[in-house]
């Protein structure tokens, strides 16, 4: 089993700053890439940004200027920082990570719960 935990979600306001994390523990051999996405209400899921275990990042054009996406491999989290943030960025903000749980084994799609941001005007 792999759990992925995120926190630092909230209310802040327009302009604010917020840094989301998640963690993934559980049985887990390596993580590739782990991301996140947002979905506000009545949207599809977007993408946000990812990051590959080589530290490549890719970001949305929407947010690309706003965002930093980064990791830390040893503690098999991810983080994203906002800035600037305005309240079109109000969604849930699920992370996403590609686990393999052994050497042998495929890597597998994972979700967290979600966090709620929410930023008001």
């Amino acid at each position: 089993q792999v759990q992925l935990v995120e926190s630092g979600g909230g209310l802040v306001q327009a302009g604010g700053f917020l840094k989301l994390s998640c963690a993934a523990s559980g049985n887990i051999f390596s993580i590739d890439t782990m991301g996140w996405f947002r979905q506000a209400p009545g949207k599809q899921r977007e993408l946000v940004a990812t990051v590959t275990s080589a530290g490549g990042t890719d970001y949305s054009d929407s947010v690309k200027d706003r965002v930093t996406i980064s990791r830390d491999n040893a503690k098999n989290t991810v983080y994203l920082r906002m800035y600037s943030l305005k309240p079109e960025d109000t969604a849930v903000y699920y992370c996403k990570a590609e686990v393999r749980s052994g050497m042998f084994r495929a890597y597998e799609t994972h979700w967290g719960q979600g966090t709620q941001v929410t930023v008001s005007s």
